[in-house]
């Protein structure tokens, strides 16, 4: 949030922000998740501010306001979201410069080393000949060279335990860097880890001609679930698909959740026939497994998945694979859900 808006939710104005946050949530049909509610209370407090603009033009589109919008837009527009994937970057680069100054004093140790032998071996080439002066000379910098490989003894000790510190920073690093790239809910990927994962399939596959497939699958009328049961049993459901998903997500593959009750599979070097094969075996586990409520033991009945799958087109960016992965995702849901579709006649008339 801006400044302002942060002072102004320390003051009395902040119940009425309160309110009138929610008043607009609920006219909109907008969950009042703690993410939602930070966002339309800054869109309430702070009407002409960039985020405010955008959501007004999503509604006047008439677009819905999911939670997969809402994770977008925080990243985007909250202060809090955007540090956490700022300071994800700084990690990398931090990493980065360790290991470019760890590999600099090793070579200037290396460097001192075969230098120090250089004269050694010059004054032993020299004994016997009738050369004092030279002879003293190379002495006097052999000697200081020694003195130069003791420093250096002392400094690779030094070293060794900085590189101690290092590995445990570096694994520090990798250890919160996972964490910010796993969805805390599913444990998939995030969302962040998804758009990374794509970009690099994408240039690998652009650098060694193979096949890329994009699968976006979404569970059908998970709305309507979260009304009758409660968010409690909806993330019960969103383990149990994420938990099917992952299994078939497994390296190379990369299985992530999208947002809200969507996910993702990414399937580097395969074919649209295999993409295919694979959503339609999640497909099948998923709708064929009655759930309970945990707490209560009740049936909770099936819970159906709809999916659409784009094989990706030569130099074809990310953000248009996706495009026509939602757009397969979105004839499955008007053909009545449960059910895959592609974005490619001739991949989904092979399979």
């Amino acid at each position: 949030m801006s400044a302002d808006v942060e002072t102004s939710l320390r003051a009395p104005p902040a119940y009425d922000l309160a309110r009138k946050a929610i008043a607009a949530m609920e006219a909109h049909k907008v969950w009042p998740t703690a993410l939602n509610f930070e966002l339309w209370v800054h869109y309430v407090a702070a009407k002409g501010s960039a985020l405010a603009v955008e959501i007004d033009h999503m509604l006047e589109a008439g677009e819905p306001f999911t939670d997969s919008v809402g994770e977008t837009l925080a990243a985007k527009f909250l202060p809090k979201q955007k540090l956490s994937g700022e300071l994800l970057d700084a990690g990398d680069a931090l990493s980065k410069e360790l290991d470019s100054v760890h590999r600099a004093i090793e070579s200037a140790r290396e460097s001192s080393e075969a230098y120090g032998q250089e004269l050694a071996n010059a004054s032993e080439s020299l004994a016997g000949e009738d050369t004092g002066k030279i002879k003293a000379m190379v002495e006097s910098l052999t000697q200081a060279t020694q003195r130069v490989r003791q420093e250096n003894q002392t400094l690779e000790s030094q070293l060794a335990d900085t590189t101690a510190e290092v590995s445990k920073l570096r694994e520090h690093l990798e250890q919160v860097r996972r964490e910010a790239m796993t969805d805390g809910l599913t444990s998939l990927a995030n969302r962040k880890a998804f758009d990374e994962a794509l970009e690099r399939a994408c240039a690998e596959a652009d650098q060694a001609g193979g096949g890329l497939c994009l699968a976006v699958l979404d569970i059908d009328h998970f709305k309507a679930f979260n009304d009758t049961w409660g968010h409690q049993t909806g993330d019960q459901v969103l383990r149990y698909v994420a938990s099917v998903i992952g299994r078939s997500g497994a390296a190379p593959r990369t299985a992530a959740r999208y947002g809200g009750e969507e996910f993702a599979l990414i399937f580097p070097g395969e074919t649209a026939r295999t993409a295919l094969a694979v959503l339609e075996e999640i497909r099948a586990e998923v709708a064929s497994r009655v759930l309970k409520r945990r707490s209560t033991n009740e049936d909770l009945g099936a819970v159906t998945l709809s999916a659409g799958l784009a094989e990706r087109r030569p130099g074809e960016p990310p953000a248009s694979l996706v495009e026509r992965a939602d757009a397969a995702l979105y004839a499955s849901k008007r053909g009545g859900r449960n059910r895959t579709s592609s974005a490619d006649p001739i991949a989904a008339a092979a399979a």
